[in-house]
């Protein structure tokens, strides 16, 4: 028989698409032809692949070799098509048996000399062959661990083809080959803590009710003031991750090729502090071949803009949808490209240029500056952070007193609570925490009482809010009752709640 077909995949995104690898061997002029929707660098796999083949000790006879990779409506992309492109070919001319490639997803680059070389975005791959009822998966051995981490189907881990072609004839079994039961090793966290900063017991509040509900926080303040101090201490009192959420942000990680040899596993929620220099196609993903960008790759824990009026407008306003949405869509000729948003952002400003509005003994700009600098943040913009806190500079006598706050470990036992009351209410919901409560849902999670509506009443005219605006408010006062134990949300709640949106009332006039 001249044909045979080797499964294999392509990522379009975080979404997989299987790809069948086909090989038609027959008589006729020798020649070596491919098809199937190809890029550039597929395209050259042929002369790849027929020098690893040979240098692996094994012949090909002149044939005319037609390669097809179907789907052909998909685009096909990256050389981690080589090494079923090369057993496609063997298997057609009767070198390796089949039966072991029967359900087997194959996936590899190669080098010249036959070795296997490492590829990016296996985790993904394998966690869709799975869930496709493939009953093995043949990976680079560079891979294996991360391969492993999903569980439940055999990973086979291979350095070379020769190694793959005496596994395929049975001559060597990789029954446990590259398997790693235990993928949670810790790495080393730094000794950040939640105790170390002076004074600011408002600001650690704000801080501890944005976690707790993964509200989106902006803190306003003069420089020194301990804004970004705060916020690069917020990991410290990040709940834990579940299995469920580590797999899923490592997916993200090794489709950007960032995870880590030994420990694949990302077994701590993510902190990216970004650069105000930052293009917007670093921070939301593009690019030719579209790879996740930064809001992505913080997706399940938090992304950081220190000094937010110093970013491009335009960049800060490609952020307003993925926190709305909780993902990216990247749309390119090639097809559509999806990564997860899923952040909590947290951000830092200056009320001006030189920092220090509205204590005008010390401000030196003028109403002009102060206006055109505030507003390179937009009102849709600030809409979408649900909690505004000002961050007053400290006083001599703050510093001098020794730090008396809680630790950080205190704080996160009242958000692991928080967090426990929340997966319970949203059980069977599409979303998890407070924040992701949408308008439809509010009146049968966020109910409130006679007194509390008569409130918020008044709230809504006298501050101008807009319907976002109040809702956040609604948001941020459920999760403050649940941090206080509370099943209904109390006027005392809604009070606090509604001080979050003082500042931006404040220094940005209607909301």
């Amino acid at each position: 028989m001249s044909f045979s077909n080797v499964l294999s995949a392509v990522l379009q995104g975080m979404d997989v698409r299987l790809v069948s690898v086909e090989a038609d061997l027959s008589n006729g002029l020798p020649m070596f032809h491919m098809v199937g929707y190809l890029s550039a660098e597929v395209k050259e796999a042929g002369e790849r692949v027929r020098t690893a083949i040979r240098n692996s000790g094994l012949e090909i006879p002149a044939k005319k070799t037609v390669i097809n990779l179907s789907p052909a409506d998909i685009r096909k992309r990256g050389a981690s098509f080589d090494l079923p492109i090369a057993l496609a070919i063997l298997a057609s001319l009767g070198l390796v048996g089949r039966a072991r490639l029967e359900k087997t997803l194959v996936i590899g680059e190669l080098g010249l000399d036959g070795r296997v070389c490492r590829c990016t975005g296996i985790l993904p791959i394998v966690a869709a062959a799975k869930k496709e009822g493939c009953r093995a998966c043949i990976v680079p051995f560079e891979n294996a661990k991360e391969a492993a981490i999903i569980g439940q189907i055999q990973v086979i881990g291979v350095k070379c083809l020769a190694e793959v072609y005496r596994y395929l004839n049975g001559e060597i079994s990789f029954e446990d080959a590259g398997y790693v039961e235990d993928m949670t090793d810790k790495e080393s966290g730094d000794s950040l803590d939640f105790r170390d900063i002076y004074g600011q017991e408002a600001a650690k509040r704000a801080a501890e009710i944005a976690v707790a509900g993964r509200h989106n926080l902006l803190l306003m303040g003069p420089p020194g003031s301990g804004k970004s101090l705060l916020s690069k201490r917020i990991p410290s009192i990040l709940p834990t991750l579940t299995m469920e959420e580590s797999i899923e942000i490592t997916k993200v990680y090794s489709v950007a090729g960032l995870l880590k040899k030994e420990h694949p596993l990302i077994t701590e929620r993510p902190f990216r502090e970004v650069h105000h220099t930052v293009s917007k196609a670093a921070l939301i993903g593009g690019g030719s071949l579209p790879k996740p960008g930064e809001i992505s790759l913080a997706s399940g824990g938090v992304l950081f803009l220190d000094e937010l009026a110093e970013f491009q407008k335009s960049v800060l306003e490609a952020l307003r949808q993925p926190l709305e949405t909780r993902e990216i869509q990247l749309v390119r000729s090639q097809g559509n490209f999806r990564f997860p948003a899923d952040v909590m952002l947290v951000a830092a400003m200056n009320p001006c240029p030189c920092g220090y509005y509205p204590d005008l003994e010390k401000c030196c700009c003028t109403p002009y500056q102060i206006r055109q600098y505030l507003y390179k943040v937009s009102q849709p913009f600030l809409s979408r952070m649900d909690i505004c806190m000002e961050v007053p500079g400290l006083k001599y006598e703050e510093l001098q007193r020794k730090p008396q706050g809680e630790s950080s470990a205190d704080i996160r036992k009242r958000i692991m609570q928080a967090r426990k009351i929340q997966r319970k209410r949203f059980a069977g919901a599409k979303f998890a925490f407070n924040a992701g409560i949408t308008a439809a849902e509010m009146e049968e999670y966020c109910e409130l009482d006679s007194e509390g509506k008569r409130m918020m009443s008044q709230v809504f005219d006298r501050m101008e809010l807009t319907a976002r605006t109040y809702h956040k408010i609604l948001k941020v006062a459920r999760t403050i009752a649940d941090l206080a134990g509370e099943d209904r949300i109390r006027t005392e709640h809604l009070t606090e709640a509604v001080g979050y949106r003082m500042m931006d009332k404040k220094y940005w006039g209607r909301v």
